[in-house]
């Protein structure tokens, strides 16, 4: 099976969290997930999603770039937002740890992205932007 690339590039705005959701699901049907499969993907795409939102442009103006790649059974999804950045990732990245415990955050967004996904990998730069990229095999169970 050839790769496949797909780039979407969208408003930081609350509304577009389930558009990105259902992109990264279609984009996987071609797999033929398992509902949990295509739960797992859809929830991690949902809580980076999320956080580019809330932490990264902190409710301000801002654009999340989502790119898809399929390559075999493997699906790598990355989430880029040009926000404020983490400071101290693996503080950033413990659970229930959250900058914004006013607003109700759990603090459990990467702690779900790394439940969800067979690998998670976050970047940031104070000051311009974090990424996160996340890779899942999808029908491991049939390899």
């Amino acid at each position: 099976m050839p790769e496949n690339n797909v780039e979407l590039i969208f408003d930081a705005i609350s509304e577009n969290e389930s558009f990105a959701r259902m992109a990264a699901s279609a984009f996987i049907t071609r797999l033929d997930p398992t509902l949990e499969e295509m739960s797992d993907v859809k929830t991690a795409v949902s809580e980076a999603v999320t956080n580019c939102i809330v932490h990264g442009y902190e409710g301000k103006e801002g654009k999340i770039n989502m790119k898809l790649s399929l390559k075999d059974n493997e699906v790598t999804i990355v989430i880029h937002d040009d926000g404020v950045g983490i400071e101290n990732i693996r503080k950033a990245m413990e659970p229930l740890y959250t900058t914004k415990p006013e607003m109700e955050r759990s603090g459990m967004g990467f702690s779900f992205m790394e439940a969800f996904m067979d690998d998670l990998l976050v970047k940031s730069d104070r000051n311009k932007g974090t990424t996160v990229i996340m890779k899942k095999v999808i029908g491991a169970e049939n390899i």
